[in-house]
Formats: structure tokens, C-alpha cells, sequence
């Protein structure tokens, strides 16, 4: 699944643009894929999963930067994120927007944690393109483009914007500012 998703990581990363100052969040980061640049460039990474097997092999993986209080990783979801308000710089998340129940809570959890200024970075595949995937509904929720920008224009993100490395990329990521 990693090396499947790497140009959107890759892509979203830099509209991260971490920096040694920052405090990070990743939501559902599974198998570690943008943990190390996270890591080794931010000040402090967060790491939240919904699968306890990811948060114990990333607490092990990255066990020195656990140590020296620059990482931490939880077990969770994205309805009832398990930090304080206004305690990340930076959030991204790939990918996950399939497994949420609701973009509104979500989003709504999103922009709590974040301080003022904060950025978001949302990588997803939209509905027109997994609906042809033949994925599971009963694991995987579609979402159109329309309605993720919808729900965090609502949630109260400022200078929404889509962005693709190309007009042939099938796969968005969603910028967004508190």
C-alpha cells in the first residue's frame, strides 16, 4: 500500500512543507511511510492510528525520537482525536477519508487541534475514480470532491484550495488554512 500511494505522500509532504519548528499530526499513518522525513525534519510529530499493531510497530520503530519526547503515537480515530486544542502546527492525513463516518466531525476534530494559522493537507482519491476501484463498501466510503471541500469550508478552514502535480492525476490533496 505504501509504494502504491507514494507520489501522493510524496506530493502532499511538500505542501506540508515541514519544518524543524513545527508540531506535526498524522492521522492514520499505518505503515510509517511519511514518518521518517516527519521525524527528522519537525520539531515534534504526532502520530495517530486506528489499528493498535501500526501504533505499537511505529513506537518501536522510531523508539529514539519516542525517548527524546519528539514523537509520540496513539491509538484512536479521527471523531475523537486524543489531543488538546490548538496543539499542531500541521495535519495530514492520506488517504483515511474512505474509513471516517463523518467529513464534518472530522474535519470539525481537525481544526480543534490545530493552532491559529495552522495548515491542513488532505490526500484522498475522489469518488469518480474509486467507485471504478470495485473497493468494499462496507469498508471504504467514496467521497466527491464537492463534499470534502464542503465539510472543511464548513469546519471553518480558511484559503481551501485542490491541488494535483498534474491535470492527468487522478488523486487530489485538499489544502486548508485555520
Amino acid at each position: 500500500m505504501n509504494r502504491h500511494n507514494a507520489k501522493m505522500n510524496a506530493f502532499a509532504l511538500r505542501l506540508l512543507e515541514p519544518a524543524d519548528t513545527d508540531r506535526i499530526l498524522e492521522i492514520g499513518f499505518g505503515g510509517g511511510l511519511n514518518l521518517p522525513l516527519l521525524i527528522e525534519k519537525a520539531g515534534f510529530v504526532g502520530g495517530l492510528d486506528r489499528s493498535s499493531s501500526m501504533v505499537g510497530q511505529a513506537a518501536t520503530r522510531f523508539s529514539e525520537a519516542v525517548a527524546a519526547g519528539k514523537a509520540v503515537f496513539q491509538e484512536g480515530n479521527i471523531e475523537a482525536l486524543p489531543f488538546e486544542p490548538e496543539s499542531f502546527g500541521k495535519v495530514c492525513t492520506i488517504n483515511t477519508i474512505y474509513f471516517w463516518s463523518s467529513l464534518d466531525a472530522g474535519f470539525a476534530e481537525i481544526y480543534r487541534v490545530l493552532a491559529p494559522g495552522g495548515r491542513a493537507i488532505v490526500g484522498f482519491l475522489p469518488k469518480e475514480w474509486m467507485d471504478r476501484g470495485n473497493f468494499p463498501p462496507d469498508i471504504f466510503t467514496s467521497r466527491a470532491m464537492d463534499d470534502v471541500l464542503t465539510a472543511v469550508s464548513n469546519a471553518g478552514f480558511r484559503d481551501v484550495r485542490a491541488e494535483r502535480p498534474g491535470a492527468g492525476t487522478r488523486w487530489v490533496v485538499v489544502v486548508a488554512m485555520k
